[in-house]
């Protein structure tokens, strides 16, 4: 099990947020947004389990939620569905999010495309997912 410190964990996740401080770290620490601390020896540390934790609040807070929104959701996922969601954290990058084309085909389903694509290519795609979601065969 890794350990780190405060500043550790700070330091590893500014790599994907340069926002993420020690000061955020401590403060969502304090609020209880993560897990508590695990005891190493005499030590309070933290793990491998705050830093899934950390890169899921990143990815949650990019896509608009609150923190206290976050810290509700957070409590009722297990740590499979945590990591899969810190998992997405790539894809909230903010040269990506200007780079690609976001496009809402329903209330429950976005799809992303890329600028480098034809437009002829993008509207098929679209058009596909619109019919597979109404259930219609071409």
């Amino acid at each position: 099990m890794d350990t780190y410190t405060a500043k550790q964990i700070a330091e590893l996740i500014q790599n994907e947020d340069p926002a993420m401080n020690l000061r955020t770290v401590r403060y969502y620490t304090q609020i209880g947004i993560i897990p508590p601390l695990e005891l190493a020896g005499n030590k309070r540390v933290y793990t491998n389990t705050h830093v899934q934790y950390l890169r899921a609040i990143i990815t949650l807070s990019r896509t608009g939620e609150t923190l206290a929104a976050i810290q509700e959701k957070l409590k009722n996922l297990s740590m499979e569905e945590i990591e899969k969601i810190g998992d997405q954290l790539h894809l909230f990058k903010s040269d990506r999010v200007l780079e690609n084309e976001t496009h809402q085909i329903t209330g429950d389903v976005i799809i992303t495309l890329s600028p480098r694509i034809s437009a002829e290519l993008k509207q098929k795609v679209i058009d596909s997912v619109s019919m597979l979601l109404r259930g219609e065969q071409k």
